[in-house]
């Protein structure tokens, strides 16, 4: 059985994506933060993990390379839909959702998804990445 991390800031979209691969029979917990995802990932073998980017403190890309260093094993998707940015943390307009994504990517994320996603194409995702059919 595989087990997943999904690290999501929005408890909604974290819920969900549990909720989806539960359904398909996966072994999954959650992380609301990279940091209570990092300590997760030291206590329980992690097959494959999935983070948003746009997160505080330490965003998604980060936490991909922290996570590559420390568990080079675990594979990772990345998911994003942008962000919002209020006036403390503000971003100029040309930062797109992409350009969040190619940086997943480039930091050692095995894949990346666009929020919001469909249900198969989260499936697919995840049996891509772990190299396996339907669960």
């Amino acid at each position: 059985m595989h087990k997943i991390l999904v690290i999501d800031d929005d408890a909604d979209v974290r819920d969900s994506v549990k909720y989806v691969l539960d359904l398909a029979g996966y072994t999954v917990a959650t992380a609301q933060s990279a940091t209570e995802a990092l300590g997760q990932l030291a206590l329980v073998t992690t097959d494959l993990v999935i983070t948003d980017i746009v997160m505080p403190k330490i965003d998604g890309v980060q936490a991909i390379q922290m996570i590559r260093r420390a568990f080079p094993h675990v594979r990772i998707v990345a998911i994003s839909g942008g962000g919002n940015f209020g006036a403390a943390a503000y971003q100029p307009a040309a930062i797109k959702t992409n350009a969040y994504l190619a940086s997943a990517l480039d930091a050692g994320a095995h894949l990346v998804l666009l929020k919001p996603f469909e249900t198969e194409d989260l499936l697919q995702a995840v049996e891509e990445v772990l190299g396996v059919g339907h669960a």
